[in-house]
């Protein structure tokens, strides 16, 4: 386990115990630099919650601290988390760089600028979503991505064609 998976387990712990969790501070210091992260949770190799942020907004034990308590409880996709599962979830945590705009004279240039390495952020009008790198296990057509990357923030399956596309890389940890 590494200390940002057991900063993210203890705060689901204590949540669960209605007891707020606060990392040491040598952890708090070592992850004191503002960085966005996702926290992803799996039950039996399942996706059981995932939620992040997309910008560096606070240190960055704070931000998988306050993402694990999200992904844990307040997945749409998912039930909260019961105490008796607690023993079979994995946690992920991702710490993502910096997005960068990718710049194409025409969409039809986008797939050959992006790479299974890269996670991609889609943003149209006030629309936003993103697929972290993970999920080129799943989805290994770009286009395809792409098209799934449109549907999850609610638009069209084309519209990646007219909108902004950003990439991220990820920093992983595991337990």
């Amino acid at each position: 386990m590494t200390i940002l998976t057991e900063i993210a387990r203890k705060a689901i712990e204590g949540h669960l115990k209605d007891d707020d969790f606060y990392p040491n501070l040598e952890a708090k210091e070592k992850y004191s630099t503002n960085r966005a992260s996702f926290v992803t949770i799996t039950k039996n190799n399942q996706l059981r919650g995932c939620i992040g942020s997309l910008e560096a907004h606070q240190p960055l034990w704070e931000d998988v601290k306050e993402n694990a308590i999200k992904a844990a409880f307040h997945d749409s996709r998912f039930q909260p988390i019961k105490d008796n599962e607690l023993p079979e979830i994995k946690i992920e945590v991702s710490i993502l760089s910096e997005p960068e705009k990718i710049e194409v004279k025409h969409s039809k240039f986008l797939t050959e600028k992006i790479t299974k390495d890269m996670g991609l952020i889609l943003k149209f009008g006030n629309a936003t979503s993103t697929f972290l790198p993970q999920v080129w296990d799943e989805i290994t057509d770009k286009t395809e991505f792409l098209e799934r990357l449109s549907l999850k923030a609610g638009l069209e399956k084309d519209d990646w064609k007219k909108s902004e596309i950003y990439f991220y890389t990820i920093k992983k940890e595991s337990e």
